[in-house]
């Protein structure tokens, strides 16, 4: 659809449009044919999920401006329906629209952990940490059901190989067990994503995540079992959360976070169209600010990828936000930069057909 989908009851979505994807020849828009009466209940709009055959678990980046080079996704869309998120695009690679197909019409691959497996015990492979939850949430609510994460982990922390991820999700609170032992090990650290502390603007924003002041319980609960968590103020949106960086930073240091974090609101490709419509919605007063401030530090541009200037813009205010954040985690005792994580532990798995050791 390339206009408001009237034809549900959108219940906690973070948008109410569902433009066709940029590949696609042909769009649909939803039209009132006058049979349906106007008094009718509209039903409500359902998460369907499908399944896919993993050919491969880990992607490869060649990326100079990512502290990593491999990452993995065990979900293809996300239910947490966050209206900035820019990996919502990704979604019209599969024929489905950014919009309300990226976070109704999710995809699950409860073939990870075998094809990881298989990729892990080839000779080539040299090991470096993994990256998981830098697209889609890997604790979104459906991993309650297909636990691929969960498997994904148990076979990580088999082969002694380090793991970075990155999470909303209070989900990630049942894998403790697998997560403590690795990071007693030096094998697993934890990000957790703090966009504002305002529960209502969160709610708007990030239907389906839990509230700020749960995920600050998740830093609390990570920290104590030893995990090394960081605190990620993102996205930061300009005019609208900024002013809260310093007490989300101190906040997640308060929590137990040893770390900290921050990232620019990004608006690539049909993000942009779907973020001013929301704030048209919400924040009619500040869109216009919010967008002028972002065209300012691309360039006049919504959104600039160009590596190094795509997370964090260019121009005075880019700079400012980089200078609160500078002083505030100096003052807070917050790192930007952790010990790096082991690899010398690592393991190859067994395969079935490989022979057993005889001592």
């Amino acid at each position: 659809m390339d206009r408001e989908d009237r034809r549900y009851k959108l219940a906690g979505r973070g948008t109410s449009l569902n433009h066709s994807g940029r590949f696609e020849a042909f769009s649909t828009l939803a039209v009132d044919d006058g049979w349906a009466g106007d008094d009718d209940p509209l039903p409500v709009l359902r998460t369907q999920v499908s399944e896919e055959v993993a050919r491969s678990a880990i992607t490869y980046n060649r990326s100079p401006d990512l502290p990593f080079d491999r990452s993995i996704n065990p979900y293809r869309g996300c239910e947490h329906g966050c209206i900035y998120c820019f990996a919502r695009p990704s979604h019209a690679y599969l024929g489905l629209s950014p919009g309300l197909d990226f976070e109704t019409r999710l995809i699950a691959r409860p073939g990870a952990a075998d094809v990881l497996r298989r990729e892990l015990a080839a000779k080539r492979y040299q090991v470096a940490p993994i990256a998981i939850g830098t697209n889609t949430d890997p604790y979104q609510p459906i991993e309650k059901e297909h636990q691929i994460m969960r498997r994904l982990l148990e076979l990580l922390s088999e082969v002694n190989h380090p793991v970075a991820i990155v999470t909303k999700g209070s989900l990630i609170e049942r894998d403790i067990d697998i997560l403590s032992d690795m990071a007693a090990r030096g094998l697993a650290r934890v990000g957790i994503s703090v966009t504002t502390l305002d529960a209502k603007l969160a709610r708007l924003m990030e239907p389906r995540v839990p509230s700020p002041k749960r995920r600050l319980q998740m830093i609390a609960r990570l920290s104590e079992a030893g995990i090394p968590v960081r605190v990620m103020a993102s996205p930061m949106v300009p005019a609208l959360t900024d002013p809260e960086l310093e007490a989300i930073l101190e906040a997640g240091r308060d929590a137990g976070a040893q770390s900290a974090s921050w990232i620019m609101l990004r608006l690539p490709r049909e993000v942009s169209p779907l973020m001013q419509d929301w704030l048209a919605q919400h924040y009619p007063d500040r869109a216009g600010r919010i967008m002028a401030r972002l065209r300012e530090m691309h360039g006049g541009k919504e959104y600039d990828a160009n590596w190094h200037r795509r997370m964090r813009g260019e121009g005075p205010y880019a700079e400012i936000i980089a200078q609160r954040f500078n002083l505030a985690v100096k003052r807070l005792g917050l790192s930007t930069l952790l010990p790096p994580m082991r690899c010398d532990l690592f393991r190859p798995p067994r395969q079935a057909s490989d022979q057993m050791d005889l001592f």
